[in-house]
């Protein structure tokens, strides 16, 4: 007769805590080589340190406004990353601007990286783990065939040709530009934004694809001329086609007047700017992007919202810290995916590790956090943090916050 168990052997066992106690104690703010000027693409890197000894990475914001955010940080529990990022939203006598909240999204970028150091994970296996095996891209000025230098001009075709060789899935162009300061007569170059198309379409080939940024030049009028000429040539999307101030009003009613996909959002930030757009299908995509949405915190919410009535992410490009941030988020999202593109697979001087990039795809990688490396001798520190900010929060009598 087998002998009975051990009834001690069977008992649950108390499981062993994964993450210690620790604390915030300071946030450095940094200029990198190069720093980008356009500041919804801040490659403005910030660190958030902890007692226990692991440093976080992130990326965005401008040093006055990192400076405010991140004194919500100070103190706190850094694991605690949707209980100080509720608070950080809430703390100010104003609900936070895009400015703000891409400070917010820069530090916590650099939470999660704490916390998927602190685990031995990267961040997209704290979120579920991928569901692609990469994630494809487009370039944004589209790639040059090898050999050719960067001052030689191409033709739209060779360039179209170039950018589905070296391995993309998309050519992108812009409509119909000029240059700077000069007249841009939206009703006139629509003709040469279908002869554009023609010309994309014969190069990438009847199965290529290809995509089109309006770039909010367009009124609705011309907005609707234009997307109905380029209705033969099959785009992959087409960008911003009205004002950002229009876009609530304006692109339902387009999508009802042309059955180009369309998406919108490079400038927007939260999930209350996307939702109504998303909700009612007038998108195809949206280019919601880190950090301007407030971090992988709230870009997890966004993704939720486009996966639940089928809508695709086109991630705005940003600094490239983020852009290893939107791998580990996106890699988790089942819907369609593709990633505007801007660094060419050149090695960024700053950061000797961050992003797995071949042939127009981005892979997500098995380094902890983020997965991204910094020379900090490459970085010139203008700012720290080691005060806390403003705590003026209620809670409820279950602990979670409420505004102030």
């Amino acid at each position: 007769m087998a002998a009975a168990p051990v009834l001690s052997a069977l008992r649950p066992r108390p499981a062993a805590a994964a993450l210690p106690k620790a604390k915030v104690t300071r946030v450095r703010i940094y200029h990198p080589p190069n720093l980008n000027p356009l500041f919804n693409q801040s490659n403005m890197v910030v660190t958030v340190e902890t007692d226990i000894g692991i440093t976080g990475i992130g990326e965005g914001g401008a040093k006055d406004t990192l400076e405010q955010v991140a004194g919500t940080l100070i103190g706190k529990n850094p694991f605690h990353i949707e209980r100080i990022w509720q608070e950080a939203y809430i703390a100010w006598f104003y609900p936070p601007g895009r400015e703000k909240t891409h400070a917010l999204g820069a530090l916590d970028l650099a939470l999660w990286d704490i916390k998927g150091k602190a685990l031995g994970l990267p961040v997209h296996e704290l979120l579920g783990g991928a569901t692609r095996d990469y994630c494809e891209c487009y370039a944004t000025g589209g790639a040059r065939p090898a050999g050719v230098p960067d001052t030689a001009t191409l033709s739209l075709k060779e360039r179209a040709k170039a950018t589905m060789e070296a391995g993309y899935r998309a050519f992108r162009m812009g409509a119909g530009d000029v240059p700077i300061d000069a007249v841009f007569d939206t009703r006139s170059v629509v003709r040469r934004i279908e002869q554009d198309c023609r010309d994309v379409r014969e190069a990438v080939g009847p199965d290529g694809n290809w995509c089109i940024d309006l770039h909010q030049r367009f009124d609705f009028n011309d907005a609707v001329r234009v997307c109905k000429v380029m209705e033969p040539f099959d785009p992959f999307f087409v960008e911003d086609p009205v004002r950002d101030e229009h876009a609530l009003m304006d692109i339902p009613k387009l999508r009802q007047m042309t059955d180009v996909p369309l998406t919108h959002g490079e400038e927007w930030g939260l999930r209350w700017d996307f939702n109504r757009l998303v909700e009612a299908h007038d998108v195809d995509f949206i280019r919601a992007t880190l950090p301007n949405v407030g971090g992988v915190t709230e870009m997890m919410k966004i993704a939720a919202i486009c996966e639940t009535h089928a809508v695709g992410i086109v991630p705005h490009f940003t600094g490239p810290i983020a852009t290893a941030a939107l791998v580990n988020c996106l890699s988790t999202f089942s819907g369609p995916v593709l990633f505007e593109y801007n660094y060419g697979g050149q090695p960024i001087e700053h950061l000797p590790e961050c992003l797995d990039f071949k042939n127009g795809k981005a892979y997500a990688n098995d380094r902890p956090g983020l997965g991204v490396t910094a020379d900090m001798s490459r970085l010139t520190q203008i700012g720290e943090v080691t005060q806390p900010g403003r705590r003026n929060v209620f809670r409820r009598p279950d602990g979670s916050l409420t505004h102030w």
